[in-house]
């Protein structure tokens, strides 16, 4: 079993920082893909910012330029830089991995963390 827990969510004013944290325990043998996904109010679930296992990042478009993903393989934690934070910003922010386990392919998520940013 693996288990994601996540840190450094909170109220920000238009314009701030923030640093999401995100470590993983458990039996890992390898991970292929760990990010972070967030959902607002009344929307879906949507991507923020990926890495794969080999290093390869993916951004949304609307986080591009101000949001860095990070990851410290040898921990297991994936952190995420927040940077020029804007009120559309506001959600609750999910971790996510996609790793090999002694289950086999599984994929986990946090109980996630919210980040509201006033304007």
């Amino acid at each position: 079993q693996v288990q994601l827990v996540e840190s450094g969510g909170g109220l920000v004013q238009a314009g701030g920082s923030l640093r999401l944290s995100c470590a993983a325990s458990g039996t890992i043998f390898s991970i292929k893909r760990m990010g972070w996904y967030r959902q607002a109010p009344g929307k879906q679930r949507e991507l923020v910012a990926t890495m794969t296992g080999g290093g390869s990042t993916n951004y949304a478009d609307s986080v591009k330029g101000r949001f860095t993903i990070s990851r410290d393989g040898a921990k297991s934690t994936v952190y995420l830089q927040m940077n020029s934070l804007k009120p559309e910003d506001t959600a609750v922010y999910y971790c996510h991995v996609d790793c090999t386990t002694t289950l086999g392919r599984r994929d986990y998520w946090g109980q996630g963390t919210q980040v509201t940013v006033s304007s």
